[in-house]
């Protein structure tokens, strides 16, 4: 079983390039349940998507079925060396330390024919920022950052979500059967290699045995994430160090949970060392901070303080918080999302278990994912109550700029905390390069960890996928996020 490892607004000037207008593909669905031929496959995942829209195309729920799939972006990251890789640019130039011009490729459409070029692209970028692209800043990582940012076709509606989404990726979105399935067709005027793999059927599938036992019959061809548990025959199932990262993100705003010294005790009583190894792999690591250890800017010496499991600790803190008149017997639910990652409900029964024992009022529920993300990104529900969301994070873009403001920042669009002079600190080093880049994202996380205490810090956690006898499929650190059936061969 072989472990594969890997190491704001903008301005952008882009170079206005011919093109041709092909036409539309058939993008008529399938009849469901069935495959047209042997040269379609079927991918089993762990929960529906709650989106196919292309600007979400990074969302853990959306990405394994659309992200270079049907969306590209101009950039690409290599999963192996962190490498930027060509995409839908062919070359990216500095103008100046603000001012970056990308050169885009020649003769290539949307799927529905729109063509592909300087102004699609920017109306794209528009779309998903939704505010001009203009900075007074310098803009280091740019070639990076446009990695994450999809290219869909300028025929989309601007101010809605879009459930069927439009791109110029290798596949073709050929239909969405709520509840069954989702079913995506080549795209045979495809600018680049052509894929082995006609077609692909997404299907889902709540628990990681019956994912497992469905490719080992032969009824899928690949699951990318299954239990480690269930990840028992060797000649079909690999793991990997992914990109994700586990916690309990803390709403600070909410009381009890706005006392620093409360959310210190939810880390004192969480026992994540039992935890590892036995609910989950024995492979994960310690989370101290929200991005892996192998990207810059990772705080290695925070590595050598993961929080300890002292309950003890953990109820000297909610006395010393209930004589400061902080109300610590409020009841704090857990918001659950037993689809997050294999074992998560196990996980969240356990850290319930071990609060109640700590000393908190503290109560369960079980939401799925697309209750998830109304409820976790702003604008938030005014009547909420203290709440702990299980979460995870990923990043594997190569840089902690795609964690730090969305996640910590006061006007972050995932973040529960405010600190003003930690949003100082992140701005300072968004626009650093180089090694003074790498100290102001160590800071960052330091602040974090010791001072502002947002979460309750898991994992940084091990995938398992596994794959059927009839193809070939190397998973990597991005798969949480991608599945490019364009890599899949048959054997």
């Amino acid at each position: 079983m072989p472990l594969r490892r890997r190491i704001a607004p903008f301005a952008i000037a882009m170079s206005l390039l011919s093109y041709i207008v092909l036409p539309v593909p058939d993008a008529t669905a399938q009849s469901s349940g069935s495959l047209p031929n042997a040269k379609w496959i079927t991918v089993v995942l762990a929960s529906e998507p709650d989106t196919l829209d292309g600007c979400q195309a990074l969302r853990s729920s959306a990405g394994p079925v659309i992200m270079q799939n049907v969306v590209e972006t101009l950039t690409d990251v290599d999963p192996k060396t962190g490498v930027i890789k060509p995409r839908l640019a062919t070359a990216w130039q500095a103008i100046d330390h603000k001012t970056w011009r990308f050169t885009l490729r020649r003769g290539l459409t949307f799927h529905d024919g729109a063509p592909f070029n300087a102004a699609s692209t920017i109306k794209a970028l528009q779309r998903t920022l939704t505010k001009e692209f203009t900075s007074n800043q310098p803009l280091p990582i740019r070639p990076l950052q446009m990695s994450t940012l999809t290219v869909t076709s300028p025929n989309t509606v601007m101010d809605k979500m879009s459930l069927e989404p439009v791109g110029t990726g290798p596949y073709v979105f050929a239909g969405w059967s709520a509840g069954s399935e989702i079913k995506l067709k080549r795209n045979e005027k495809y600018w680049g290699n052509k894929p082995p793999v006609e077609g692909v059927r997404y299907v889902w599938r709540a628990e990681s045995a019956v994912r497992a036992a469905m490719v080992k019959i032969g009824e899928a061809d690949i699951s990318p994430n299954i239990a480690v548990q269930d990840a028992k025959e060797p000649a079909m199932d690999y793991s990997f160090l992914n990109s994700e990262t586990t916690f309990m993100r803390i709403d600070t705003s909410r009381k009890p949970l706005d006392d620093v010294r409360v959310r210190r005790a939810l880390n004192y009583a969480f026992d994540r060392h039992t935890v590892r190894g036995s609910i989950l792999s024995k492979d994960i690591v310690h989370a101290t901070q929200a991005v892996v250890p192998t990207m810059a800017g990772h705080n290695h010496d925070l590595d050598k303080r993961v929080m300890p499991y002292d309950p003890a600790k953990a109820r000297q803190l909610l006395a010393e918080a209930k004589a400061a008149g902080t109300p610590v017997d409020n009841e704090i639910t857990i918001l659950g999302v037993p689809a997050l990652y294999p074992n998560a409900a196990e996980t969240a029964e356990a850290m319930q278990a071990m609060y109640k024992a700590a000393g908190f009022n503290i109560k369960l529920r079980n939401i799925d994912r697309s209750e998830s993300r109304n409820l976790t990104v702003k604008p938030f529900a005014e009547d909420r109550g203290p709440v702990l969301f299980q979460s995870s994070h990923d990043n594997d873009k190569g840089d902690p700029v795609f964690s730090a403001f969305t996640r910590f920042a006061c006007d972050g669009v995932q973040s529960m905390s405010c600190m003003p002079e930690l949003d100082k600190l992140i701005a300072d080093a968004t626009v650093m390069a180089g090694e003074k880049r790498i100290k102001a994202w160590e800071d960052v996380f330091r602040i974090v960890y010791d001072d502002l205490v947002p979460w309750v810090f898991m994992y940084h956690m091990v995938g398992y996928s596994r794959v059927g006898a009839r193809v070939n499929f190397a998973p990597t650190s991005s798969t949480n996020t991608q599945v490019e059936i364009a890599t899949v061969m048959f054997k």
